[in-house]
C-alpha cells in the first residue's frame, strides 16, 4: 500500500490543530501574557497601541521555539526510519502521531486527564529556562518581549508536543519545522486576543460543550490522520 503523505505535510492541517488547541493555550499561555503584561509600565499596559507590539513580539519569539522544535522534530523523524523499511518506519510514526493526537482531543474535552502527564517530558530542559526567562523581567524593551518568548515558547505543553508528533511524521526537516510554524500560527488568534481584548476568549475556553466539541474535531483529525486514505483533504497527484 503506498502511503498517502499530503494530510501530514499539510501546513492547512497544523494550523487547524493549533486552532483546536487555542483553548489550553489561553490556559496556560494566558497566564504568561498576564505576567509579561503586568511586568510593563502602567502608560504601555493602559494603551492597547502600545502594549500590542510587546504582545506580538512575545508571539514572535515564542513560534520562533516552535519552528525550532519542528526542526529538531524533523531530525529525530529521519533518524528514527533509518533502521526499517522507509514505509514501514513512517507509517508506525503516522499511527504513533495519530495515537497523542487523539489522546490531546480527548483530554481537551475532559475526558482523559491522563494526558496532561505527557507535559512531563520536557520539564528538566524547563527548569533551566525558567530562570532565565525570569530574569528578563520586568520588560521594557521589544526585542526582551521577543526573548522572553523564546524562553517561554519551551514550556512543558502536550499540545505543543502533540503538534511535534503531527510534524515528525512529515520526513523532511525543513516540512516539519514549518508544520510547527503552521501550528503556532493557528495559536496566534487565541493568544493574541486574551493579551489585547482581556478574558472574552477566556470565558468562552471554560465552557465545557464547547471543549467538547473542539476535543471531538481533534479526535476525527486523529482518524484522519491514522487512515489517510480517508481525508478528503488529500492532494491528488498526477
Amino acid at each position: 500500500m503506498e502511503i498517502d503523505t499530503a494530510f501530514q505535510t499539510s501546513y492547512l492541517v497544523a494550523f487547524i490543530v493549533g486552532l483546536f488547541s487555542s483553548l489550553h493555550c489561553v490556559t496556560m499561555c494566558g497566564s504568561i501574557i498576564g505576567t509579561l503584561t503586568l511586568s510593563l509600565k502602567p502608560e504601555i499596559r493602559e494603551n492597547k497601541k502600545r502594549l500590542l507590539p510587546f504582545i506580538i513580539n512575545y508571539n514572535l519569539g515564542r513560534l520562533f521555539s516552535y519552528t525550532m522544535g519542528g526542526l529538531i522534530a524533523g531530525f529525530l523523524g529521519t533518524a528514527l526510519i533509518i533502521p526499517f523499511n522507509h514505509e514501514t518506519g513512517y507509517r508506525a510514526l503516522q499511527i504513533l502521531s495519530a495515537t497523542i493526537m487523539a489522546g490531546a482531543g480527548m483530554f481537551i474535552a475532559g475526558w482523559f486527564p491522563g494526558f496532561a502527564y505527557i507535559e512531563k517530558f520536557g520539564s528538566k530542559l524547563w527548569r533551566l529556562l525558567d530562570p532565565v526567562g525570569r530574569k528578563l523581567l520586568p520588560v521594557t524593551k521589544l526585542h526582551q518581549a521577543f526573548l522572553f518568548g523564546i524562553i517561554w515558547g519551551w514550556l512543558p505543553c502536550g499540545l505543543v508536543y502533540t503538534a511535534m508528533a503531527l510534524a515528525i511524521t512529515t520526513g523532511n526537516i525543513v516540512s516539519s519545522g514549518l508544520t510547527m510554524l503552521s501550528f503556532g500560527a493557528g495559536t496566534l488568534p487565541a493568544i493574541i486576543s486574551v493579551g489585547a481584548m482581556g478574558g472574552a476568549f477566556s470565558k468562552l475556553a471554560r465552557m465545557n460543550r464547547f471543549r467538547q466539541i473542539i476535543g471531538i474535531l481533534l479526535i476525527i483529525l486523529a482518524i484522519l490522520s491514522a487512515l489517510p486514505w480517508l481525508n478528503p483533504m488529500r492532494l491528488q497527484h498526477i
